[in-house]
């Protein structure tokens, strides 16, 4: 990592971020299937393509050529899977009631708002 600056290896961590999590749509399904927005249609399907994306967009990130083709789908896929996390939150609220969890869930909402800053600021190549 020497002589990287700070935005490479925040750069890297994003990515890794994202390939993970896009795995775990792939390893753990029955997770997300959970919080499907129940009109949102083909519930499998859609993990599967989400967590394609994750993967995609995060291996992208890294890669000069494609970063901000790679941000900017990032950034698309974040607001898209929004609902699922409103889902998350109703689900807890639904089944405990204010719990610990539940809150967690509920101050996770406006934390998409920091990710996608991360994702536009990591797609940014500074003029040096």
């Amino acid at each position: 990592m020497k002589g990287q600056t700070w935005r490479e290896r925040l750069r890297v961590v994003l990515g890794l971020f994202f390939v993970t999590a896009g795995i775990a749509h792939f390893v753990r399904p029955e997770r997300f299937l959970e919080i499907m927005p129940p009109y949102v249609p083909w519930h499998r399907e859609m993990v599967y393509l989400s967590g394609g994306f994750e993967i995609a967009g995060g291996l992208g990130l890294l890669i000069p050529a494609l970063r901000r083709a790679a941000g900017w789908g990032l950034i698309a896929l974040l607001v898209a899977v929004f609902p699922a996390n409103v889902q998350m939150f109703c689900n807890f609220l639904d089944q405990q009631g204010w719990s610990v969890w539940t809150i967690v869930w509920l101050v996770r909402l406006p934390l998409q708002i920091p990710l996608i800053l991360w994702v536009w600021w990591s797609m940014q190549d500074p003029v040096t």
